[in-house]
Formats: structure tokens, sequence, C-alpha cells
């Protein structure tokens, strides 16, 4: 069964004016995007709606968009004399010139219909007699740590004839042999600024380089399972990255086999169709010659069957793929993590392809019952529960890293990119709110995240820097160095460095300046304590020192002494086009419960004897802090409606954000920083200023406006956006604050947005009211986990969830 609340389209049916970029250096590859599938950092790819193969994140960090017609789903129906066969994609540009692509749907007349619920997705065909569902997806299984790993995707079909007469049946699967080509052509590409101020480098997959190539026929074993290896000659014994192997692997019980494992991709693919869409077979050839230089090889397997009047049948294949090996900087290779289960030879695609035929079922079963209790929620709407599920997409195909185990990480590591525009690794300010969906569901995988940021607090790299802002700016930038001792690193690194190694590979902003970061990695730290049951002392231990120094750091910028630092003029936390001055709302609160976050932390540590000397110290020291802080912040901020944006600009802005610190605070069961009547009216006053005074709600909250909804400057960048993962914090902030159906309405208005703008598994950053965006794949968006979190009282997610603290 399909679930009522999946993201549904109709084959083929485009959209009428989908949402284009702001910038033209931003990354736009249109609308036509689908789920991903594959493990996470194990590589994926992506199916769209109109049913082309066309993402491939299977270099590890690295992104391609494009078809390859090769790669194709085709289905061949006999009744009686009458025959019909379709390649399963409606682009006739993405299927070979001599097949007949599926007929696209139209409005009101729909040819099937494509639903996608992460991490499974269907394709219901209906210009057939026969019934046709074909359910697709990984094993991405809540607190799973090894099948969730798995570079494989499963494709469940299931058959039917709903007529009074026999109908012949076939489905072929083609896939054209990819072995070596996702690796970067040059070792060392060079970094250059793009003109909105990021660091770039130029990805050159070996796209086509298939001399050596062959496939591998395998014929049926005692299982029933047949299929394809395609693998390269004379490869190494120890693989590099990019090599490896594919695998297609089918239970063919009861079927009729028919198979080519060599016919040309790019010619017109006649060599094939010619007897597909005569009778659903293939000539059977099976040639493991290799590639000659400048040629293409692709295999082919048909399975047919003959239903009887009301039969139903399920036919279960598997496409997997060994690419065990991902470089980073030439000669930084780590291994991903299925290695730890299957071994690091780059030689076990096909038995990855079996193991996904012999566990489909229970991976089918064990998806279902995380996800049946949420969907059973009366109380959560449809278009809710279909954004939460699907948002977890880029977790997988968010250029997303997952290492194989080591006595450190005995998880591995783990790390997804900002965004695909922004491709680094983890940003802080970014996850503050992102990081729920691991939290709640992977939370091992969230720790190991945190110690790496730990690690690299006390660390320093004094490689000087141009910052880009300066550059966009049009002035002239001053030096800065790229990793001072003791600042909070903004990420974890760059998929052409050393990720989780060498850190800050952001050089927009000066972020050794941010003052948000430490605030924000204190306040994870506790967080994630708490939220997996207040046991994990070890957890604390570890974090504990970089604690200490991230937040003196820190201090050392309150320059007046008056207990919280202050905001520089410059763009310096997460709103990185926004210039605040003095004491901020946003930094300032942050500070204030990053301090009483660090009270906690050091007196749980105290209390249990766990780290020597004694925190007695630094407890001390952050409350006197805090004591003086914290009737400043309300002094000097608030205006008796809401909380000023900062102290030095003037501004009379309502910041959407502002109160960011008093949530988080509430939420891990801290004193409040502010009164709560005074949160309530700031809040209020968020959601009628940048919510419903910002073309009446429809688009939702802008960052920042002034009282009546105007803006301070029609020019400015990030006040005027809306952005995705913000609004998701909002929205839980409001649940706080007992606004659950104004949460829910600005939740409504944003999902909206994405899914039915063409913005489906690509979620961007920021949208405009004039139907643009920017930085899409964006990590922040995961953020609707916590609104979920604050919907539900943070029901359980996991098959044996940890307890929760207060």
């Amino acid at each position: 069964m399909i679930p009522s609340c999946s993201w549904q389209r109709p084959l083929g049916l485009g959209w009428t004016n989908p949402y284009t970029v702001r910038y033209a250096s931003n990354l736009d590859d249109g609308p036509w995007h689908g789920m991903p599938l594959g493990g996470f950092g194990a590589g994926c790819m992506g199916r769209s709606p109109r049913g082309d193969f066309n993402l491939w994140h299977i270099d590890g960090g690295e992104h391609v968009f494009r078809s390859v017609p090769a790669c194709q789903f085709s289905l061949f129906e006999q009744s009686g004399q009458q025959t019909q066969a379709y390649a399963l994609c409606t682009e006739a540009d993405a299927v070979p010139s001599a097949w007949t692509p599926y007929p696209a749907s139209s409005k009101g007349q729909p040819t099937g219909d494509y639903h996608a619920l992460y991490p499974r997705s269907w394709f219901v065909y209906e210009a057939l007699q026969a019934k046709v569902t074909c359910e697709q997806f990984s094993p991405i299984l809540p607190g799973n740590y090894q099948d969730t790993s798995y570079p494989v995707a499963v494709f469940h079909w299931t058959l039917e004839n709903p007529t009074d007469a026999p109908l012949t049946l076939s489905i072929l699967v083609t896939w054209q042999n990819m072995v070596s080509w996702f690796t970067n052509g040059q070792s060392t590409p060079e970094v250059r600024m793009r003109d909105d101020g990021s660091p770039v480098y130029d990805y050159q997959p070996r796209w086509g380089d298939s001399q050596g190539n062959s496939n591998q026929w395998q014929p049926m074993d005692a299982a029933g399972r047949v299929g394809w290896v395609m693998d390269r000659a004379n490869r190494p014994e120890q693989p590099q990255e990019g090599d490896g192997q594919w695998a297609i692997a089918a239970q063919a019980d009861d079927c009729e086999v028919f198979y080519h494992s060599r016919w040309n991709p790019d010619g017109d693919g006649a060599e094939l169709w010619n007897s597909f869409a005569r009778d659903g077979s293939l000539p059977n050839v099976a040639d493991p010659t290799p590639a000659a230089a400048g040629e293409q090889i692709a295999t082919a397997l048909a399975l047919r069957i003959t239903l009887a009047p009301g039969e139903r049948r399920t036919l279960p294949m598997a496409i997997a793929w060994d690419v065990p090996v991902t470089e980073f900087a030439q000669g930084v290779t780590y291994l991903r993590r299925y290695t730890d289960f299957f071994g690091a030879d780059g030689r076990q695609a096909w038995a990855i392809a079996q193991t996904a035929l012999d566990q489909y079922a229970t991976w089918q079963q064990q998806i279902q019952e995380w996800q049946q209790p949420i969907l059973d929620r009366a109380d959560l709407p449809n278009w809710f529960k279909m954004a939460l599920f699907n948002e977890l997409y880029d977790l997988c195909s968010g250029a997303s890293l997952w290492s194989a185990a080591s006595d450190r990480d005995p998880v591995g590591q783990f790390a997804v990119a900002e965004c695909l525009d922004y491709r680094w690794y983890e940003s802080l300010d970014v996850r503050l709110h992102a990081s729920w969906s691991l939290l709640l569901l992977w939370p091992d995988l969230e720790k190991a995240v945190m110690r790496a940021f730990a690690r690299a607090i006390p660390s320093a790299d004094d490689t000087p820097r141009v910052i880009g802002y300066y550059y966009t700016i049009g002035a002239e930038s001053p030096m800065a160095m790229r990793k001072t001792a003791n600042a909070t690193p903004h990420d974890l690194g760059a998929p052409n460095e050393h990720p989780w190694e060498k850190t800050n590979y952001t050089s927009y902003q000066d972020c050794n300046l941010w003052k948000d970061l430490a605030s924000d990695f204190v306040i994870q730290v506790y967080r994630d304590f708490l939220f997996t049951g207040s046991t994990d002392l070890a957890f604390l231990r570890d974090c504990w020192p970089s604690v200490v120094s991230a937040l003196d750091y820190l201090k050392g910028f309150d320059h007046d002494g008056d207990g919280i630092p202050e905001n520089s003029g410059a763009p310096d936390q997460t709103f990185d086009d926004w210039r605040l001055k003095g004491i901020s709302a946003y930094c300032g609160g942050l500070w204030l419960a990053a301090l009483e976050a660090a009270i906690a932390i050091g007196q749980v540590l105290e209390q249990a004897g766990e780290v020597a000397p004694s925190p007695a110290e630094q407890i001390s020291r952050y409350q006197t802090w805090l004591t003086q802080a914290k009737p400043l912040y309300q002094e000097a901020l608030w205006n008796g409606r809401y909380y000023r944006l900062d102290t030095g600009s003037g501004s009379d802005v309502v910041m959407a954000d502002q109160l960011c610190g008093q949530f988080y605070a509430r939420l891990l069961g801290l004193p409040d920083i502010v009164p709560t009547d005074c949160a309530q009216s700031a809040l209020e006053m968020v959601y009628e200023a940048c919510f419903m005074r910002f073309h009446n709600g429809q688009f939702g909250a802008a960052n920042g406006l002034r009282p009546d909804g105007s803006p301070m400057n029609p020019d400015d960048t990030h006040p005027l956006e809306v952005w995705t993962g913000i609004n998701f914090g909002l929205a839980a902030f409001l649940v706080q604050m007992n606004l659950r159906d104004e949460a829910l309405r600005m939740t409504e208005a944003v999902v909206k947005q994405i899914y039915t703008n063409g913005l489906q598994f690509r979620t961007p950053e920021a949208i405009t009211a004039v139907g643009t965006f920017r930085a899409c794949h964006y990590l922040r968006a995961l953020a609707i986990w916590l609104t979920y979190g604050m919907l539900t009282d943070f029901a359980p997610v996991l098959p044996n969830p940890p307890s929760h603290g207060d």
C-alpha cells in the first residue's frame, strides 16, 4: 500500500513555472528530481518522476546531474495478438532513439503517478492493461549503523492481471557499464573564488572512460538469482578511487530469463529493442570481451512471465555498486562505512545485490514499522508527514560521507555538506537546527560529528586567506588566518581537502570572528547528552575541554567587559550577509543559553567525578558572566514589544530568529534567559511582521522586516529571504509557546512552496517572493525534525528509543 501522505506527481508532467536560482552562479539542475537511492555515505543515484536516472553522487562529495539513456527499465505487454513495449521514461531524449518512451501525463490525462515517502518511492503505470507498480528503496533504518550504509537500491515490481485473458509481461533492466567514471580527472583541481564569494573547484569525472570495462553474466544460482557484474579488466588488487563494480541481480524463479552482455549504448538501441518489442525477449549474448578504447558497453536482463486472469506476481531486483575508496585531496583516502561489512577489495557488488534480494522484505517491514506510528498520528496533517520523511533525503544525497569504523570512531565518521553550492561539511551554525534528524534517528552519528568538532577546536591553521564577502561588495579584503586556536570552526572541511581534519573551508567570512559558533557548539553538546538519556558521561568528558576553550575564546570579544561578546559590525554569524553591531539579540541570546548549558555540563561532570581537575572553577566563572550578562541583555535590547536587532545599528527590524537562545534554554530545561511574557510578545511580533505581513504568509517568514512588514532596505539579501530551516525552527518555538496552529500554518506555507514548485529533493536554504531560490540541497531544512519533536513531545522514533532528558 502506498501511504496516502506520500508526495505525488503525475508521470512526466512538467512544471509551468518552477523556481529558478536567484544568482546565476548557483546550481540549478531544474525540477526533475526524484528520491535518491543508496546508503548514507555510500554514494547514491536518483530517478526522476519521468523515470530517468539522472543524479549520480557516486564519488564521495561530488555532484553529477545528467540522464544516462542506457540506464533504464522497460516493459513489454502482450494480450492475444496485441503487443506494446515502452521504455519506462517519458522523456524521448533520455532513452535510446529506437525505443518507445512511456507516454507522459498531461493535465487531466495522467498515465500514472510517482509517489515518494523517503526512503521509499513508487512508480504506478496506468497506460497498460496490467496493473504495474515499482516500489524502490534502500535500507535506510533508524538506529541501524550497518544496513543504512549499503550501496544498493531495491526495485520491487508488482504485476497484476485484472483482465479476463492471459497477459504476458516482460521487464527489462538495462545498464551502462560506468565502472571507473566517478573520480575527478584533475588530481589537484584549482580552488578559485566564485562570483558570490565562495570557494569553488572544478569536478571533471572520467565520464565515458570505459576502456577495459567488461560485463560478466551470473547464471541462476540455487536461490533463483540471476544478473550481471560490471567490472574493469586488469585493475589493481588494492582499489583506488573510482575502482570497483556495479551489479544487477533479480529473483528469477518461474521466469523466462533473457540477457545481453554487450549492446552499444552509443547507438540507437535497436539491437535490443527489435526483439524486446516483438515478444519481450533478448538474443542471449554473454560476451565478456572488455571495451576497446572509445567504446561503450551496456548490459541487459529481461524477465518474462505470463499472468493468468486475476493473477498477481512480484519480481524483486537490486542494483548495487561497490566503490569502496573515497579520495579527497590527492593521497587522502578513506574507506566507506559499508566496507566494514563487505570488505574493501571493490569486488563485492554481487554479494551486496544478493544480500538485498535476501533481506529486502525484512527491510520493507522495518521501514514500515518505523514510519507507521507517525503516519497513524491524527494530530499531524498529511503534508507534514510527507515533508518530514522526504526531507531526510539530504542525509543520503547531500554529498554525505560515512567512513569505516576505527578504534577512535567505532561507527566511523559522518558528515553532510551544507549544500551543493557551499560544499563544506556540517556547518555548525546550520546544524544547530538541522542535526535533530541525526539526533533522533541515528544518535551515534550525531555524537561522532560533535566529537569531530571537539577535536578541531584546539587546532590552528595559519594559512592566510582573502575573504570573499569583501570581493562581492567591491571592497579590499583583509587577509585572515584560516583557523585560530580555540576558535570554534564553522565547518569540518571540504571534499577536495581533508574533511574532519582540515576545517574552516569556507572563506566567505572570517569564521574566527563569528559570535554564534562557540555557543552553538556548547548547546549541541548538552542537547545531545540530554536527548540520548543523560547517561553518556564519556561524551561530555570528551567534549568538556573544548567547551571551556570555545567559551573562553568567545568571551575575548567582550571588549567592554559587560559580560556579552559584541558583534563587530561585519556579518559575523549565520546570517552572513547581515551586519550586526554591538550586543545582538541573536548572538547574545545564544551566548546566555550556552553559559547555562556549560554550567549544567560542568555540574554533571563534577557530580560524577569525571574530569580532573574539578570543573568548579569554570562553573563559577560562567555563573559570574551569566549573572552579569542576563539583566544587561534584557535592559539593552527589550523595546517593550520585541528584542531589538542589536545595540549598535539603530535598526527597528524585527529579526525572526531573535530569541533562538531562549528557545534552546527552555527546551533543554535550563532557566529562561528572558521573561516569559517578553518572549511571548516578541514571538507574536515575529509572526505578525515577518510572516503574516510578508505577502500574507504565503511564502513563510522572512528573516527580518520592520514592524509594519516593510523592508529596512528593499535591496537586502538575507533579511528578505525565507529560510526554510529557520522557519521550521520558528515553528518549533511557536509550539513551545503554545501557538501550535500558527506553527503549522508557517510550516505548511514553506512546505507548499517546496513541493509544488519543483524544489522537491533539492530543498534550498532560501526562497524569495519572486519565485527564486538560493543554495539547493540545503542541510538546514532537516530542522523539520525539530518541529516534529515539539509537535509530538519528542515521541519515540527509534525501535528502542533512549529516554530523553527533561
